[in-house]
């Protein structure tokens, strides 16, 4: 079987290459990144060159995990860093081919009247949703054969240990937390914060791409549901365990940040900020303003794969960040100020 990867360096793909590559019998694995992260990737900025001949083809299964996760991406930056690459899969893959898409949890987007302030992107948030929308949108009018999209929310480290190839969203939370950026957390805290290991995401792509293809187009959802953690856990889970961590190392707690209601936020205090704050703290401030959508849920996901125990993996996930980032982890956070004059 010739299975080609996308995005074998990326946070999922690593992990999923690293699974193929441990299957022997009959598997002839093709690893693309845009960068060579090993020896054995073949290097192909997706959707900006042609692919190598190498690559043409023809294909059993084509894993597309290549993609940019960034929210703040603007509709031609979304366009040419995720809709492109899919468009320049699709024209790698025929009838035979099972296509393995790793979309997101948020791809179907939410009534507008639901969303904090009004989006460019219609029923999604940002850029990046919109795009995730559009990709399945074209795997499923342009691939004419077996098709599995996989959905996953924000995505923490392995299960058993906590460990992921790289820190991004999620991550983004603990820095701020660290840095004294973070002062305060847009959302409810009885909201609903959906995460899922890196392991066990890559776990259904695998399963999908090593199993039978579907014979209609299939979609897997990994959400804790009833299960998962409330805004307010989440981040006592946090701010415990980077505690815990410091104080093993003799150094003070980091205090735990209040919560501003979404639309009181929106109306009163990001006008405020935009006026007072620093380019660098209101740079922040907008940030963890986009982490609210996500983790201030109206109701929990509904899923074909649940995630267990989400909260035991949070707290090894930050304790891996930690060990790994010890000089952030051991800030001392500055206090805020405003710019005046």
């Amino acid at each position: 079987m010739r299975v080609l990867i996308t995005g074998s360096a990326g946070v999922v793909g690593q992990e999923v290459l690293r699974a193929l590559a441990g299957v022997r019998d009959g598997l002839e694995l093709t690893a693309v990144s845009r960068r060579r992260a090993r020896p054995d990737q073949v290097v192909w900025n997706i959707g900006q060159q042609p692919p190598p001949d190498g690559l043409r083809g023809p294909w059993d299964v084509v894993v597309h995990t290549a993609a940019s996760t960034r929210w703040s991406m603007r509709r031609h930056e979304a366009q040419e860093a995720n809709v492109r690459p899919m468009e320049a899969v699709l024209d790698l893959v025929d009838e035979r081919t099972h296509l393995v898409h790793l979309s997101t949890a948020y791809a179907d987007g939410a009534d507008p009247a639901e969303h904090a302030v009004p989006s460019a992107y219609g029923r999604h948030r940002n850029g990046y949703e919109w795009s995730k929308a559009e990709c399945e949108t074209l795997a499923r009018t342009r691939h004419h054969g077996p098709l599995t999209l996989v959905r996953p929310p924000l995505i923490i480290g392995r299960r058993e240990d906590g460990a992921i190839g790289k820190f991004t969203g999620p991550y983004t939370l603990v820095q701020t937390l660290v840095s004294g950026l973070a002062a305060a957390l847009v959302g409810d805290p009885q909201g609903y914060a959906e995460l899922a290991p890196v392991d066990q995401v890559a776990d259904v792509v695998v399963a999908a791409a090593l199993g039978e293809p579907p014979s209609a187009p299939r979609t897997e959802v990994i959400a804790g549901g009833a299960k998962c953690l409330r805004l307010g856990e989440l981040l006592d889970t946090v701010c415990g365990t980077l505690n815990q961590w410091r104080a093993e190392r003799g150094i003070t707690p980091i205090e735990q940040p209040p919560f501003i209601a979404t639309r009181r936020w929106h109306r009163f205090f990001l006008p405020l900020a935009k006026e007072h704050l620093s380019p660098v703290q209101l740079q922040a401030v907008q940030l963890l303003g986009m982490f609210e959508s996500y983790t201030s849920l109206k109701r929990p996901l509904e899923h074909t794969r649940q995630v267990e125990e989400i909260q035991e993996t949070l707290a090894r996930s930050i304790r891996w960040w930690a060990d790994r980032k010890p000089r952030l982890a051991s800030r001392i956070p500055e206090q805020w100020g405003l710019v005046t004059g």
